[in-house]
């Protein structure tokens, strides 16, 4: 019985923390991401700077709102060209 007992309090305690690990281990990865443009020869470091410039992208030009890695290769393309002419976005 009390082998039982603590079998169930471990499993509970270990599948509890298991959304948390999953979730850091998301947040990191999206962190770390980058992305190559090959037009300019550069890579392009996903951080809160690059999203938010991105949103202001896709708001400017009237685009589906989604996650850049979603796009297309055209679409990343087209976001690239426009962030490389936008650097002010860098500021904010």
């Amino acid at each position: 019985m009390h082998r039982l007992l603590t079998t169930i309090l471990l499993s509970t305690a270990l599948a509890g923390s298991m959304p948390l690990i999953a979730d850091e281990a998301h947040h990191a990865d999206n962190q770390n991401k980058r992305y190559y443009d090959k037009s300019a020869g550069d890579y392009h470091e996903w951080n809160s700077t690059e999203d938010r410039a991105y949103h202001q992208y896709v708001s400017e030009n009237h685009k589906k709102d989604r996650e850049f890695d979603k796009t297309n290769s055209r679409e990343k393309d087209d976001y690239f060209k426009w962030r490389h002419s936008h650097p002010e976005q860098d500021k904010h």
